[in-house]
């Protein structure tokens, strides 16, 4: 589980991770609470999202390419810059909504360039053997880093209001550019590069259209990413809701949340097995588990929920990364890791603002039941579709609530 960390590029990048995450999910939570004290909707906090996610979802194939062509380092500490100057101008407007939409859909087109560079350079900096290992370690770290900013957000957004918190995020970016400046390149792990003739956009589009366990991977990824995983929708609404909690209450649930993310992490990095099946059997006990979280009686009993919730949802997003990568050409690494991005984004495009309308219409409870009800048929699904494609069975789904139904590799 900590090989990735007897690599020194490796250490430096996962400590500046450490760092940023912890920066960017106090952002998060200060946002969620302007929008959410300012327009009292669920749904305008998941137009947020979405301003976010369109334009990875537009530029994002060209973002692929761009990253299987130019040196990562110098784009990546661009982006970082951008990013830091971004969290500053929320600074100084936090009363009304255009400025956050604007920052939105300006970190969305820094995200399409930066995404599949990042995936890429951090492949780099293992063998590939470690990929899966490190991928999953990384979760680990972000889940940390997610545990200490929201942790610190929810104390400091009641006391000093979300000027702060943006503030941090800002200079949390100075952590990762200093991490890639001291950097040894001679150190790194060259991946392979695609011929001149086939380094577009249409040539990375052909060869995912033609990778049917990747194909499935990614839909299943897109249903349970849009309707399953807009918990800093859910968990607001349902917080400001029906749970009768404030800011305070806000925060504790999304650090128990982390925590959850941080025990899935662990488990995975554990094992090294992310297997297929494993996706499948994450996918389906999250949904279980999202449709009774609808029913919870109190702040307590939705928490005690969350915790299982999200070590699923992190081993689900760390195997769909891994299979993605290891499955792939690695002169496709980029565009690849794009489509991902992609389909990240369209289900934050789709889900965030039917989540938020359904917490508005049909209340936080109505929105977790129905939408638990459709992921776990998406993941069923899921399951069927990769049997037939790959030609093998997997154990019975009643064995993964224990072991995450990890059984034989795929």
């Amino acid at each position: 589980m900590l090989a990735p960390l007897r690599e020194r590029n490796y250490r430096l990048w996962a400590a500046a991770d450490l760092v940023s995450t912890g920066g960017t999910w106090m952002q998060v939570l200060g946002l969620n609470w302007v929008v959410l004290s300012v327009t009292g909707s669920a749904a305008t906090m998941g137009f947020t999202v979405m301003a976010q996610a369109l334009p990875v979802l537009l530029l994002g194939g060209w973002g692929g390419a761009l990253a299987d062509r130019l040196p990562a380092r110098p784009l990546l500490i661009a982006c970082q810059v951008i990013r830091a100057l971004l969290a500053l101008a929320l600074v100084f407007d936090t009363g009304r909504l255009w400025p956050i939409y604007l920052v939105a859909v300006l970190s969305g087109v820094i995200s399409a360039v930066e995404g599949p560079s990042l995936g890429r350079f951090g492949s780099a900096l293992v063998s590939r053997e470690a990929l899966g290992s490190a991928l999953a370690l990384g979760s680990v770290l972000s889940s940390a880093g997610r545990i200490g900013g929201m942790a610190l957000g929810g104390v400091l957004v009641g006391l000093t209001g979300p000027a702060p918190l943006f503030v941090i995020n800002a200079a949390s970016y100075l952590a990762v550019i200093g991490a890639l400046a001291i950097m040894r390149p001679g150190s790194m792990r060259t991946l392979a590069e695609a011929p001149a003739s086939d380094r577009g956009v249409r040539a990375g589009l052909r060869y995912v259209l033609g990778q049917p366990v990747v194909l499935i991977v990614l839909a299943m990824s897109f249903v349970l990413g849009s309707l399953g995983r807009n918990y800093q929708v859910t968990m607001a609404a349902m917080t400001a809701g029906p749970l009768h909690g404030g800011p305070g209450a806000y925060g504790v649930l999304s650090t128990v949340f982390a925590v959850g993310a941080v025990a899935g992490g662990l488990l995975l990095a554990g094992t090294g097995r992310a297997t297929l099946p494993a996706l499948v059997g994450a996918g389906l006990v999250i949904s279980v588990l999202q449709l009774f979280s609808g029913l919870a009686p109190n702040v307590l009993g939705f928490a005690a929920l969350i915790l299982p919730i999200a070590a699923g949802a992190v081993i689900l997003d760390t195997i769909v990364s891994t299979r993605v990568q290891l499955d792939t050409r690695e002169d496709m690494r980029g565009r690849v890791l794009a489509a991902l991005g992609m389909t990240s984004s369209l289900s934050g495009i789709v889900g965030a603002p039917l989540v938020g309308w359904l917490c508005d219409t049909e209340g936080p409870r109505g929105a977790l039941v129905l939408a638990g009800v459709v992921t776990t048929a998406a993941a069923a699904a899921g399951g069927i579709a990769l049997i037939r494609v790959t030609g093998r069975r997997t154990q019975p789904v009643a064995a993964a609530l224990g072991r995450t139904l990890i059984e034989q590799p795929a």
